[in-house]
């Protein structure tokens, strides 16, 4: 499938926020029959939907798909807005209660979230304490972001200080935090395979917003002491982690954004029918390792979702 040809755009009109005008966008396969279980794929942080080879696989599955860019990501972002930004996870339920609202209008039929890393975050609480999470039949999390990749002591060093910068303004920020290792993994004009809008997904990042990670902090501690989800879950993780600093044969792969020990042991208790799968030498963004082994984590996916079909 091609993103360009095979794909279209709507521009959901959301409610108007601190920063004024804001707006998501809804990204429909063209392949989409209008009446079939439907996949909506929520993407991560500083990141956007650029996964064809992914919708294709669930089209070929029996599964109508579709994607949101989030308020202030990729397609998005306005030029008033600061990318990527939020104050509270719970911002992106509107966009996502817009979406399962008209997708459920014409497919009244079985709705799953696929979400990655951070968007895996945001659709695990979503289904846990979103206005339309009664339509969710199913979690599909792909290496969720549910704990900072950090030890216990820089956590709590971390979380202080943010407070305190956020006491002065509420777009307080540091710059050159996150690693351009992982951007270099995948992106076809450095050591990867694929091509992205480096506008949207940048080598260098975005500026950390201090009251984006206390939202991430407070999603994570939302989930920890209250999700009590009673749909099918998916994690998936890869085998291993590593932290480096410059690209290695290690970024293609482990996960070099987040710890797995912490998606296992989080994942586990989002709720009571909650599934671990271990892909072997996955990237972070498992749909994007190398062939071999996306192949298996597609396999995966597709058996686990025939499985659950007789829970």
């Amino acid at each position: 499938m091609n993103l360009e040809k095979d794909f279209t755009s709507q521009t959901l009109n959301l409610q108007d926020d601190y920063e004024g005008k804001v707006i998501a966008t809804l990204i429909s396969c063209n392949a989409n029959t209008g009446n079939r279980k439907s996949i909506i794929y929520i993407h991560g942080y500083i990141d956007y939907f650029f996964h064809p080879h992914v919708a294709e696989k669930f089209i070929e599955n029996g599964f109508d798909f579709y994607a949101l860019d989030l308020r202030k990501y990729g397609r998005s972002w306005l030029p008033h807005q600061k990318e990527n930004y939020c104050k509270s996870i719970t911002e992106y339920f509107e966009e996502i209660t817009a979406a399962i609202n008209l997708i459920y209008k014409k497919n009244k039929s079985d709705i799953y979230l696929l979400g990655h890393s951070t968007g895996g975050l945001t659709a695990a609480n979503y289904a846990n304490f979103g206005e339309q999470k009664s339509k969710i039949s199913g979690l599909i999390l792909n290496s969720p972001f549910l704990d900072f990749y950090d030890s216990e002591f820089r956590k709590h060093i971390t979380l202080a200080a943010c407070n305190v910068f956020t006491l002065f303004s509420d777009f307080a920020y540091i710059k050159n935090t996150l690693s351009p290792v992982y951007v270099q993994s995948i992106h076809k004009d450095f050591e990867g395979e694929w091509d992205f809008n480096l506008k949207w997904k940048y080598t260098e990042g975005f500026p950390t917003y201090f009251k984006w990670v206390l939202a991430a902090y407070d999603g994570h501690e939302r989930l920890y002491k209250y999700s009590n989800l009673q749909i099918p879950v998916l994690v998936m993780h890869s085998s291993s982690s590593a932290k480096i600093g410059k690209f290695s044969e290690e970024a293609m792969r482990k996960d070099i954004v987040l710890d797995v020990e912490d998606i296992k042991e989080r994942g586990a208790k989002l709720g009571t029918q909650v599934t671990l799968l271990e892909i072997e030498n996955a990237m972070h963004d498992i749909f994007l390792s190398p062939k071999v082994v996306r192949e298996k984590a597609f396999e995966g996916v597709f058996s686990w979702l025939k499985e659950i079909e007789n829970w």
